[in-house]
């Protein structure tokens, strides 16, 4: 991954940080309407989403963190993937999910969210779901 990529997902996701819990009650609005059939798979009750959502923004900050060093991050996705089966996520789910992250970013970021910074994101979140699975749902 180019250091131009990573540089770029960090200092953007720098942006977000102080807005951390507006954008996980975004991401989750955005990732229902995209698919409504996902809700059942998380809390229903708003305290146990708040929950949901700061796990969703602590490891995703540790994710973004760790893409200096990707030979330790893949492990952690790998493990993170197959966490996942257990709640029911598909691998199809993972492009609903990018596709909800984006346009939270847009949405979080507003003008700092440029062409270049979506790429960026895409690119990592398109390798790092990659990794997530492969781990997961495809046998070697």
């Amino acid at each position: 991954m180019e250091q131009k990529t990573i540089t770029l997902v960090q200092d953007s996701f720098e942006k977000v940080k102080p807005i951390a819990s507006t954008a996980a009650e975004i991401f989750y609005s955005k990732l229902f309407e995209l698919d409504p059939a996902l809700k059942p798979l998380f809390p229903n009750s708003e305290e146990a989403m708040k929950t949901q959502g700061n796990k969703l923004m602590s490891m995703l900050a540790s994710a973004v963190a760790g893409l200096n060093n990707l030979d330790a991050l893949i492990p952690i996705l790998q493990d993170l993937g197959k966490r996942h089966v257990e709640y029911k996520v598909e691998a199809f789910h993972y492009q609903t999910v990018g596709e909800a992250l984006l346009g939270t970013l847009e949405a979080g970021l507003g003008d700092d969210f440029t062409a270049e910074v979506k790429d960026a994101w895409a690119s990592v979140y398109t390798t790092m779901s990659n990794v997530m699975i492969e781990a997961t749902y495809e046998t070697t």
